[in-house]
């Protein structure tokens, strides 16, 4: 790994002042098989299922650093390249400073890491991810399936709390209540899913939200969708039913390009016989007509970055696991730093002279 001595700014830069090079085009390859479930490639047997396929552009623009500061350590999540509903290919990083790609071992999430000498940086640069994604739409039985995935160890690791998704106390004491009477893991998820939507509603108010942290949902019954999954998350794992994160971007079903202002996540949970199942519990608190589709189903509007929570990113960043990892994270001498921006648009594909939209049910 580079040391910040090593990773130096192209000597190379146009007249702009800012050289995008392509320092080097990393192809997709294949990626062992998804955690706790085998990968669905998008294939030609998935025709009929409603799908939309894009261009996706992802920009961090990176100021110069302030006088003084010594290194900038910079992670950049790349989308995900093996999900039953995923497939990712042409993806190219663009950039004027040497980069290399890491893997978290227990998600297989990837990233663009990036380490710099702050003081040789001079002017401003860019990182560009863009890359091409077929999405289809996950829709699951919600009945015993005759090929349903085993149940394994890597299934049974999401019944373990997360740093802010605890299991035990109020979440724990709350999951009993929603899911008594009942010892069907179908039915408890479907309690806790309703529960969910009933008790939260969705907001930006105040402060607290978005950090995904359970307990400050189950209290302050609001927020965005990481609170809405974090608390259904908990409670499922609480009622012993493995459950994870997922966290990407959400693609308007009313464009056909231009800029996303920001992340959407989903939730998954287990049931055997049947395998892993998707929810979105803030989407359908948005929209009530599609509460039953989002309980077994999501569309295809959507691309998926990252899985899992306390990701273990290497080299380690001096503040310790990332909460999630979906836009930039750096750190200017072992300190958190917000001082990158960052941009995400998208572009459908041409179809027959018409550009492809997916469906939401």
């Amino acid at each position: 790994m580079n040391t910040p001595a090593a990773a130096r700014i192209a000597r190379s830069w146009t007249i702009s002042g800012i050289a995008i090079l392509a320092v080097g085009a990393l192809s997709v390859w294949a990626a062992p098989e998804r955690t706790g479930g085998s990968p669905h490639r998008v294939t030609a047997s998935t025709a009929g299922i409603p799908s939309r396929s894009f261009e996706f552009h992802y920009r961090v623009d990176v100021p110069v650093p302030p006088a003084g500061s010594h290194r900038l350590r910079i992670w950049v999540p790349l989308p995900y390249e093996n999900s039953r509903s995923q497939s990712v290919s042409d993806l190219r990083i663009n950039a004027p400073v040497h980069y290399e790609i890491g893997r978290d071992r227990r998600f297989n999430d990837r990233y663009a890491y990036f380490d710099l000498n702050s003081a040789q940086i001079q002017e401003p640069f860019r990182i560009e991810l863009v890359f091409h994604v077929k999405r289809l739409e996950d829709r699951v039985p919600l009945h015993p399936l005759p090929d349903a995935p085993a149940r394994t160890e890597a299934v049974d690791s999401f019944l373990q709390p997360d740093r802010l998704v605890p299991i035990d106390g109020e979440i724990g004491d709350l999951s009993r209540e929603q899911t008594q009477g009942t010892s069907q893991p179908l039915e408890k998820a479907r309690r806790i899913y309703d529960y969910v939507i009933a008790s939260m509603h969705y907001d930006h108010a105040g402060t607290g939200w978005g950090r995904g942290d359970a307990v400050w949902a189950c209290n302050a019954k609001h927020g965005n969708c990481t609170d809405f999954h974090s608390l259904f998350i908990g409670m499922a794992r609480a009622a012993g039913i493995p459950a994870r994160f997922e966290i990407g971007f959400p693609l308007p079903t009313s464009a056909t390009s231009g800029t996303i202002p920001g992340y959407h996540c989903w939730a998954e949970f287990w049931a055997d016989g049947i395998g892993w199942i998707p929810i979105d519990a803030s989407e359908a608190w948005q929209d009530p007509t599609k509460k039953d589709y989002f309980f077994g189903a999501i569309d295809a509007n959507r691309v998926m970055f990252s899985l899992g929570r306390d990701l273990e990113v290497s080299p380690k960043p001096a503040a310790g696991s990332l909460n999630y990892l979906v836009y930039p994270y750096a750190e200017l001498d072992g300190k958190p730093s917000t001082d990158l921006k960052h941009e995400f648009s998208f572009r459908d594909d041409m179809v027959s002279g018409q550009m492809s939209a997916g469906n939401a049910q």
